[in-house]
C-alpha cells in the first residue's frame, strides 16, 4: 500500500469510473487477503496527494461520526481518537513527510478510518462522498480536494439535524466550550475548514473554477436517480443544490 487515505488495505470498498459518461460509482467486492503497509513507500508522494490522503481519511471518519448522539460512546471516543491524532500529525507531516512515525500514524489513522470498526452499531451518513463523487467524475478533481469543498457546506445546510453531534465534535475535537449554540456551530465548521485550509487544499468552488452549471449538473443526476442521502436519507436533489450553493 502506497497512498494512505481510503483505507483499502483493509476494507471492501472500491471504485469504479466511466471517463465516457463522466460518472464515478462506489462497490463492495471481497477484502484483501494480507497488506503490507511500509511508512517508506509514502516518502516519495507529491505533497498535494498527502494532504489529500490526510483529508479523505478526516472525511471518512467524519461520515461515519457526525450523524446522530448517544447511540455508542465507545465508538465516538475511537472516532473523535483519530481525527484529533490527524488534527496533531498533519502539520508534522507537511513539515517533514520523511518522517517515519508521522506517516506511520498516518497510516494506522487510514486503516483504521475505514476498516468498518469505528462503524459498529452507528449511522452514518456518506452524503459528502456521493456529492464529492459527481466533482471527480465531471472535474478530475482529486476525491480528498472534493470532500474538503463539501463537508462545511453540508454540516452547514445540515445543522438542525447534527446539532449535537456538531456541538459534541466542537468540544470534543476542537475544545469549543463556550457561546450560544448557534456561535458554537458556527465556530466549529470554521474550524474544520481551517484545518483543510491548513493543508494548502482549496475549500470553495471557484478556486476549482467550477461554476453554476456543474451544481445543476450534480442536481439534475440525483434528481433523475432518486437519490435521498445522509443518515436520515433527507439529502435530495434540492438539499444537494442548497449545499453546493454554498460552496461556491
Amino acid at each position: 500500500m502506497t497512498l494512505p487515505a481510503t483505507g483499502s488495505e483493509m476494507n471492501a470498498g472500491a471504485v469504479i469510473s466511466n471517463l465516457a459518461t463522466q460518472e464515478k460509482f462506489a462497490f463492495h467486492h471481497s477484502f484483501p487477503q494480507f497488506s503490507i503497509l511500509d511508512p517508506e513507500a509514502t516518502f516519495s508522494l507529491p505533497p498535494f496527494q498527502v494532504a489529500c490522503g490526510i483529508a479523505d481519511t478526516f472525511v471518512h471518519v467524519m461520515e461515519q461520526y457526525l450523524t446522530v448522539t448517544g447511540v455508542s460512546p465507545l465508538m465516538d471516543r475511537w472516532a473523535e481518537g483519530i481525527l484529533q491524532t490527524l488534527i496533531e500529525i498533519a502539520p508534522k507531516i507537511r513539515a517533514n513527510q520523511h518522517d517515519y512515525d508521522q506517516m506511520a500514524n498516518f497510516m494506522l489513522c487510514a486503516t483504521m478510518g475505514l476498516n468498518g470498526f469505528i462503524a459498529m452499531g452507528v449511522p452514518q451518513d456518506w452524503a459528502t462522498h456521493m456529492i464529492g463523487h459527481e466533482l471527480t467524475a465531471l472535474h478530475g478533481v482529486t476525491h480528498g480536494q472534493t470532500l474538503v469543498v463539501v463537508l462545511p457546506a453540508l454540516m452547514s445546510v445540515m445543522r438542525e439535524q447534527k446539532k449535537g453531534k456538531i456541538l459534541q465534535y466542537g468540544e470534543r475535537v476542537f475544545g469549543i466550550r463556550e457561546g450560544s449554540e448557534d456561535e458554537r456551530i458556527d465556530r466549529t465548521i470554521r474550524a474544520t475548514e481551517e484545518f483543510f485550509r491548513s493543508l494548502g487544499l482549496a475549500t470553495r468552488l471557484h478556486e476549482l473554477q467550477i461554476g453554476q452549471d456543474t451544481i445543476d449538473e450534480i442536481v439534475r443526476r440525483f434528481n433523475e436517480r432518486g437519490s435521498r442521502l445522509g443518515e436520515a436519507g433527507n439529502i435530495t436533489g434540492d438539499v444537494t443544490r442548497r449545499i453546493l450553493e454554498l460552496c461556491k
